[in-house]
C-alpha cells in the first residue's frame, strides 16, 4: 500500500512538471511583437512597410491573437500546441484603404503558411517557421 502511494505521488510530480514546462514555453509568446523580417519579397523590408511595421500580440491565457498588418487590425483565435502554431483559422480584419503597397497582403498570406515557432533563449526574438524555413522574425516590444 505504501509503495503504491509513493508511486502515485512520484507520477503526479512528473506529470505536473511536464505540464509546467510546456506552459512556460507557450507563455513566452505573450505580449507584443514587431516584425523585422519576412521571407520572399524582392522588395526591401522598408519598402514593404514604409510607415508602420506589422505587429502581433498574443494572449495565451485567453487563446487570442491580434495585431496590425501595417494598415489594418486583425484578431482571432490562437491555436498553439507546444511549438506548433496555426494561423489558418478565420480572423477578423478591418478594411481600411491602405496606400503602403503589398506589405499588408504579404504579411497576412505568410502567416497562413506558418506551422511552428521558436523563441530565442533570451525571449527577445520570435521566429515563425514553415517546415524548416524561417518565414518571419519579430522582436519583443
Amino acid at each position: 500500500m505504501t509503495k503504491n502511494f509513493f508511486t502515485l505521488i512520484l507520477l503526479s510530480v512528473v506529470l505536473i512538471s511536464c505540464k509546467c514546462q510546456k506552459t512556460d514555453k507557450v507563455s513566452k509568446l505573450d505580449g507584443n511583437w514587431e516584425l523585422n523580417y519576412v521571407s520572399g519579397p524582392r522588395i526591401a523590408f522598408e519598402g514593404l512597410y514604409p510607415n508602420k511595421k506589422p505587429t502581433i500580440n498574443f494572449n495565451t491565457k485567453e487563446s487570442h491573437v491580434s495585431g496590425n498588418n501595417s494598415c489594418n487590425s486583425f484578431n482571432g483565435k490562437l491555436v498553439v500546441d507546444g511549438n506548433k502554431i496555426d494561423f489558418t483559422q478565420p480572423m477578423a480584419v478591418t478594411k481600411m484603404m491602405c496606400m503602403d503597397g503589398k506589405g499588408e497582403q504579404l504579411f497576412m498570406s505568410t502567416l497562413q503558411k506558418v506551422t511552428s515557432y521558436d523563441i530565442t533563449d533570451d525571449g527577445k526574438t520570435l521566429n515563425f517557421i514553415s517546415g524548416d524555413i524561417a518565414m518571419m522574425r519579430f522582436t519583443k516590444k
